[in-house]
């Protein structure tokens, strides 16, 4: 036996967002204003949101990830976007929280960021 834990087989590595909350499009712009200084694309094009859970309080709670650990900003990102979102009509609160599984790859990247990046 492994001594490995798992996730159960089917079990999300990403939780679901809450896509048709009324305030879902207008985070995402929010997100997409917010952009990791070492790279010239914004952080949700890039694949770093993975979560964006609003409740039926307009509480906002963000699942994101940096493209390194040893990213230098690691200790600023989630004050910048809770920053980008606070502001929003109908934003409650803001959580961000950063999150190392599943781990970020390229293949994360909008088909949009990969362009911009020059991998397409």
């Amino acid at each position: 036996m492994s001594d490995t834990t798992v996730p159960f087989e089917g079990d999300p590595l990403i939780a679901p967002s809450s896509t048709d909350h009324p305030l879902y499009e207008s985070i995402v712009e929010a997100c997409r204003t917010v952009y990791d200084p070492e790279i010239p694309v914004n952080i949700y094009d890039l694949g770093l949101v993975y979560t964006i859970d609003i409740n039926d309080e307009s509480e906002v709670n963000i699942a994101m990830t940096l493209t390194a650990p040893g990213c230098p900003v690691a200790g600023e990102m989630p004050g910048w976007v809770a920053q980008a979102i606070e502001p929003l009509p109908g934003v409650k609160q803001v959580d961000v929280n950063i999150v190392w599984e599943p781990q970020w790859g390229m293949a994360m990247m909008s088909d949009e960021a990969r362009l911009e990046l020059g991998f397409m």
